[in-house]
């Protein structure tokens, strides 16, 4: 498969009371193709982050907007743009970073996560030096990352929940 420059085409889900931000690396073409974040049906993210909140499966994009937003979660990427063969992150070449101060400068942000190791090296290069805010390291919810079980991929999302209850709010 070939690689071609993909931008990223959708909005960051946030409003002003979003306290943590979780980012990916880049929509898949699944996820374009549905018009949403981990739109891919094998996708781990929607169940996990869910259960980890105690709540039903959102399964509309407005579902998952509305479940964002009531739960002070943000949810973006972290590239606008790049070459990649796929969904395959390890792929990326010329990548360009979203501007996160669209999110950092509207919301208190409270802790960012990575959803994934390359999300997560792509952040510590290009945006890290910029926000000065460490970003969490979650594991991947991609299908590829099958070798990890749902159990320990939940665990490692319960590190989300410390964030969620935020006083005054």
């Amino acid at each position: 498969m070939e690689s071609k420059y993909i931008t990223h085409n959708f909005a960051p889900v946030f409003d002003s009371y979003s306290r943590i931000l979780m980012l990916g690396t880049m929509p898949s073409p699944k996820s374009r193709e549905s018009g949403f974040y981990y739109g891919h049906p094998r996708n781990r993210f929607w169940k996990v982050i869910s259960d980890i909140c105690g709540s039903p499966l959102p399964l509309t994009k407005e579902e998952k907007t509305v479940f964002l937003l009531s739960r002070h979660i943000a949810l973006w990427d972290v590239l606008a743009g790049c070459k990649i063969c796929g969904a395959d992150d390890s792929s990326i070449r010329s990548p360009k970073p979203n501007n996160l101060d669209i999110i950092l400068s509207h919301a208190d942000i409270q802790a960012i996560f990575a959803t994934g190791t390359k999300a997560h090296q792509l952040y510590q290069k290009y945006c890290y030096p910029k926000t000065g805010i460490k970003a969490i390291l979650l594991p991947s919810t991609s299908p590829a990352n099958c070798r990890l079980s749902y159990e320990k991929l939940k665990e490692a999302y319960s590190a989300v929940s410390e964030y969620l209850d935020v006083p005054g709010l």
